[in-house]
């Protein structure tokens, strides 16, 4: 196989190949290590390609549904036993992970084979990921901007067809922001779908979740078959689906009530061009048959803004501690050369003297959660955009690398891109940013669909809906392996 011929296919194509024993695993690692040498320097979306990743494509081992598969690890969350976990940060520096973590059992069993690390700014704070340790990374459809975060560099990597997927986490749109400006699939499953364990169940009061960057939709079907299922210590179980997710992609959706988000939820307007990738999209679900409504913010932005805020302080608590534990255990002081500018603000504001009860982070949670769960519980489908924006350049007021800006400006900076995003975190509720259209000038426009809490199954029909309409598999960045 070619490389050229490799970056064609999704990850279910090239496990059909490997199970068919036309390619073998040891291959397509060899393909994936092409691809990284050709495009990684001027994207610099991986930092560690694995020096025994053609011992791993050897193994046997795992014979699921992306047998053979070549895969990337995201440089914060779940871990590898033994492989470097730097967090995106220089306090981390050399660092590795003493667990594994149940994601990568489930990774291996099957059949994908992790190969490496993507980028993360450091500690996944930003949505640009840009960090002092490992530079900026870039997008594959404009080197100029930014490819999102916080799994910037998973969506680059795969945008630009170094693997056809990759691990990501999402912890208030770090996999659908990604996913929205480098034109990739990016889902944030329901809470309790995919289990945190041994030691990482329900993060972050809740909010934080794994799962994958794909280029497909029978991809994300397939994923979500192979790493959703509860293990003994998990928090709750979620209810488990009627039958495996690959098998809705051939049953049908039936009539659905969508709700349709066409104005400002946040701080920012939106982009006409954005707007207009919401008009065309909701006119396809009209000709499906299904009946369509315009929503607005399903709470008031101001009551919003105020139990946002409680939440992001106690967020900032939990972080600090922890950020205080691993420094404590490893002998290493937390200032100006181990943490960035925006981290290091962040961290003092936590430890001052204006410190929220964790009752009231859980009472703003049940709030806010009550607040959305209520007003968009009329709906099957809930249709936003992912973001208000296309892609921005680099160097914007996002970054944690920034010093000028102030701990506050940077939180009211990043939560105005995120309005769309996170409130869905704390729902908890499965969401999907669908890569339907592109702006005038070439760059992806992601499109957000919401989901019933534990539905799944209907965004795995309705995205395959909507991909069948609006392919997009055909639209490439220009900074693409194989074609340069």
């Amino acid at each position: 196989m070619k490389l050229s011929e490799y970056v064609q296919y999704d990850a279910t194509g090239l496990a059909s190949l490997v199970q068919r024993g036309e390619v073998t695993s040891l291959e397509l690692t060899r393909l994936a290590r092409e691809a990284h040498d050709q495009v990684n320097p001027r994207i610099n979306a991986v930092i560690e390609f694995y020096e025994d990743a053609e011992a791993i494509a050897a193994d046997v081992s795992g014979s699921g549904p992306f047998q053979g598969v070549p895969f990337f690890r995201k440089d914060i969350g779940f871990t590898e036993l033994g492989r470097l976990q730097e967090n995106g940060s220089r306090l981390f520096k050399g660092c590795r992970a003493n667990s594994e973590s149940y994601y990568f059992r489930r990774a291996r069993h099957g059949g994908l084979r992790t190969v490496g690390r993507t980028t993360t700014p450091e500690f996944g704070t930003s949505g640009f990921t840009e960090s002092i340790l490992n530079g900026i990374t870039r997008n594959p459809w404009d080197l100029n901007r930014s490819a999102g975060g916080s799994s910037g560099g998973a969506a680059a990597a795969v945008a630009a067809g170094i693997t056809p997927i990759a691990h990501a986490s999402d912890g208030g749109g770090s996999t659908r922001h990604p996913a929205s400006w480098c034109g990739l699939v990016g889902m944030k499953p329901s809470r309790g779908r995919i289990s945190g364990g041994p030691n990482s169940q329900d993060s972050a009061f809740g909010l934080g979740f794994n799962f994958v960057l794909c280029r497909s939709v029978r991809d994300m079907a397939a994923a979500l078959d192979v790493f959703s299922g509860p293990h003994a210590g998990d928090p709750f179980i979620i209810v488990q689906p009627d039958r495996p997710y690959v098998e809705e992609l051939s049953r049908p959706t039936g009539r659905l009530k969508v709700g349709v988000a066409r104005t400002r939820w946040g701080d920012v307007d939106l982009d006409p061009e954005v707007l207009d990738a919401v008009d065309a999209t909701v006119a396809i679900l009209k000709q499906m048959g299904h009946d369509v409504t315009e929503i607005g913010p399903p709470c008031p932005p101001a009551e919003r803004k105020r139990l946002r805020t409680t939440i992001l302080q106690g967020r900032l608590e939990l972080t600090a501690a922890w950020l205080e534990a691993a420094a404590n255990s490893m002998g290493r002081p937390i200032n100006a050369d181990t943490v960035e500018p925006i981290n290091l603000k962040l961290y003092e504001i936590s430890r001052g003297s204006q410190r929220v009860q964790m009752s009231e982070v859980l009472e703003a949670l049940r709030s806010l959660r009550f607040q959305i769960g209520q007003a968009l519980h009329p709906y099957d489908i809930v249709l936003t955009p992912a973001l208000p924006t296309v892609a921005l350049p680099h160097g914007a007021i996002y970054a944690t690398t920034n010093p000028s800006l102030s701990a506050m400006e940077f939180m009211e900076a990043n939560e105005a891109l995120y309005y769309y995003l996170n409130s869905f975190n704390v729902t908890g509720q499965p969401a999907v940013s669908l890569p339907l259209a592109e702006s005038r000038s070439g760059l992806p426009i992601g499109l957000q669909f919401v989901g019933r809490f534990g539905d799944e199954a209907a965004l795995v029909r309705i995205a395959r809906d909507l991909e069948d309409a609006r392919p997009w598999n055909h639209r490439r960045p220009g900074i693409r392996a194989g074609a340069l």
